[in-house]
């Protein structure tokens, strides 16, 4: 069997990573769970797979852990960013599923990656913080890194066996969010509640805002460049509704390889985990007589201004594309409490990133200063947008 370590295990990826590991019975053993303060759910993760080690958010969180699993497991129970890492760095993990929200799965996921395990990376942050740092100590660690983000995993299915020399462009799509077809000028007037009904995956708060405003796809950008050592102008984004297809290789040839599946990220986890082997699965299988059509569209960066900022981050490159996403936290978060307006959510990005005086990302410590710089300065300004 096999030891997996789960970052995020109560959040959709890390639920539905433990769905894959009961079918897949038994091929994985869960000896590591991370989770945040959903301590409910987490104690019953813990009682129907008994980990060795428990990491929780905080001392609150602890507390409320222990009232809620009482004497039904013994096993050790750490906290907070110490806690993570020591899930991450587990002995007996030989694999680590990331699915930490934010910026605070990069410290984690690159412990994982400097002890040399496979590590299947659903978060995007650590890699738009600090991809090239982290996929050059992946080549020197002798890490395996796994995209579980559908596009990337769509993309790592069809390079299989190609080589990037081979490889003309990558093509990532996007459904477009709730508001595709929405007129740019009805955008000031947009509610949370309408920016969380994404039209076609059921994800958590912060994603879902951010493939409202196509920031998602920005991040996804900023991952495939490192992910698959790809210059940004051989990345493009396009909208495609149906979200059928996950993502497209155009080789040098003219041809042109997708990878198209029903909207199930049980599947990316499952590719991840068991590569280069597939087994069978529970997912729905694809039926194209009911798909009818599949249409695609250019991206509005007018309307949509966020995935600019991310090409612009990228192709600046150094601290600017973590300085990018820790104001993008800020101020998704900021939207989601009604503290700024949906159009705001860009605003605060440009500005924090043209204040920023960007430095190379060399080291782990330039990269996290970075961040708490940006978050610093995203707040200065949503509070001067309230006033």
């Amino acid at each position: 069997m096999t030891g997996l370590a789960i970052l995020g295990s109560t959040g959709s990826i890390g639920c539905n990573t433990l769905d894959v590991v009961e079918r897949l019975a038994p091929r994985f053993t869960v000896v590591a769970l991370a989770a945040g303060r959903n301590v409910e759910r987490l104690a019953e993760q813990v009682r129907r797979h008994r980990p060795q080690l428990v990491a929780v958010a905080d001392e609150d969180a602890r507390r409320a852990f222990r009232h809620h699993i009482g004497s039904d497991w013994q096993g050790e129970l750490a906290v907070g960013m110490e806690g993570m890492l020591a899930v991450a760095a587990h002995p007996a993990a030989a694999t680590v599923m990331s699915a930490v929200v934010g910026g605070r799965g990069l410290q984690p996921t690159l412990r994982a990656i400097e002890l040399g395990r496979r590590v299947c990376i659903a978060n995007k942050e650590p890699l738009v913080m600090a991809g090239e740092l982290m996929m050059r100590r992946a080549r020197e660690c002798g890490a395996e890194v796994l995209p579980v983000d559908s596009e990337h995993n769509a993309l790592h299915q069809c390079l299989r066996g190609n080589a990037l020399a081979e490889v003309q462009r990558l093509v990532l799509t996007a459904s477009g969010g709730p508001f595709r077809t929405l007129p740019a000028e009805a955008f000031s007037q947009i509610t949370v509640a309408q920016a969380l009904r994404h039209p076609t995956w059921t994800m958590g708060r912060k994603i879902t805002i951010d493939s409202a405003t196509l920031m998602n796809k920005g991040l996804e950008v900023i991952e495939a460049r490192w992910l698959y050592d790809i210059a940004p102008e051989r990345i493009e984004v396009v909208i495609h509704p149906q979200s059928v297809v996950h993502s497209l290789v155009a080789f040098v040839d003219g041809s042109t390889m997708a990878q198209l599946g029903v909207a199930d990220m049980r599947h990316p986890i499952q590719y991840a985990l068991t590569y280069p082997e597939r087994k069978p699965s529970p997912v729905e299988r694809l039926d194209l007589t009911a798909v009818a059509k599949l249409e695609f569209y250019p991206p509005d960066l007018e309307k949509f201004p966020c995935l600019r900022l991310a090409y612009e981050a990228l192709r600046a490159g150094g601290t600017l594309p973590a300085v990018l996403n820790a104001a993008n936290e800020e101020a998704v978060a900021a939207f989601l409490e009604e503290r700024i307006r949906f159009v705001d959510i860009p605003y605060v990005l440009e500005t924090t990133m043209a204040r920023h005086a960007q430095q190379p990302t060399t080291a782990l410590e330039t990269i996290l200063a970075a961040d708490e710089w940006a978050r610093s300065e995203a707040r200065r300004i949503i509070v001067a947008l309230g006033q």
